[in-house]
């Protein structure tokens, strides 16, 4: 497309999920109402985390930093979600629009490499655990955790820099509720070959090396586990895993979904709603599934609420 016989947009407009009055209204307070509880039990988990000395532990460490990037991943999406349903859309400046997905892109890869090193932390913890205090020392957890954040902020770099080299000169209408990588690309009069190409070798790659840390960590955690004795301690070990699993199952069959198959392969409305339920409904999900099915959480928890009312 010929940018020259274009006006250079300025603003981009967030169609939202529905444009029915009745919807509108009722997603709003549905939408409220799962926000409030990915703040409440999010910062819970991360305060709890903090104040109990028998939660400071590596995989602890790991879910406080999960817990904050599902809180950064719903606040960069949920709010201007919520105030599009007072209205026909939702007016984002052209760099407000592309930072919304930088940081969307920032949260989503470091929650990969927090789940992969999750995972890493259980293999060790059960297939080796007396070298457990020196493979997860201190220094090797923050290590683990700065290079999931780095790996964010390289992501979203990656993106970024080909975002900014597109030109966005014709409609200016997004058909989605928050500022995509494929709907903005639609709306480009630049060439995207190349800017369609470079940020999906960098997500593949990052989807690839997280999905193999943790499908080889799992795999050397089955093999010790079925080789126990005590049916006791199997279950004892299946137990620390099953929470990491349903999120890891959750988390990774959506972004499979919307980054790994063929855009072909699926409508707009299907990419709508699961990207609703990775960015807006995994992050409320995931402080339920690691305190319900969490035993130190919950005995943690209660320890809490008693001596707070005590």
């Amino acid at each position: 497309m010929d940018a020259g016989n274009h006006t250079t947009v300025k603003e981009f407009i967030l169609l939202g999920l529905t444009e029915d009055p009745t919807l509108c209204v009722i997603f709003f307070v549905i939408f409220l109402g799962v926000y409030v509880v990915t703040l409440l039990g999010n910062m819970s988990i991360i305060t709890l985390i903090r104040s109990c000395s028998q939660l400071h532990t590596p995989m602890y460490l790991f879910l406080s930093h999960l817990a904050f990037v599902d809180i950064g991943y719903s606040t960069t999406v949920t709010p201007i979600m919520l105030v599009g349903f007072f209205g026909h859309g939702t007016a984002l400046p052209v760099a407000g629009c592309e930072a919304q997905f930088c940081s969307v892109v920032m949260f989503g890869t470091a929650e990969c490499f927090l789940l992969a090193a999750m995972a890493y932390d259980r293999y060790v913890a059960i297939c080796s655990p007396l070298l457990y205090s020196s493979h997860m020392s201190p220094r090797v957890c923050l290590l683990l955790v700065g290079v999931s954040y780095l790996g964010g902020c390289v992501n979203s770099g990656t993106f970024g820099s080909c975002l900014l080299s597109l030109s966005f000169c014709g409609p200016n209408r997004i058909d989605h509720f928050f500022c995509d990588f494929s709907p903005l690309l639609k709306l480009s009069c630049s060439d995207v070959s190349v800017v369609e190409t470079i940020p999906s070798i960098s997500s593949g790659s990052i989807i690839a090396l997280t999905v193999c840390v943790i499908a080889l960590s799992y795999i050397s955690i089955l093999t010790t586990v079925l080789k126990m004795r005590s049916t006791e301690g199997r279950h004892k070990a299946f137990s620390t895993c099953t929470s990491h699993l349903t999120a890891v199952t959750l988390y990774y069959g959506t972004i499979t979904f919307i980054y790994v198959l063929p855009k072909s392969s699926y409508s707009t409305r299907q990419n709508r709603v699961v990207s609703l339920f990775y960015t807006v409904v995994i992050p409320m999900l995931n402080p339920l599934i690691y305190s319900l099915r969490n035993r130190d959480v919950k005995e943690a928890l209660r320890k809490m609420t008693v001596r707070r009312y005590s």
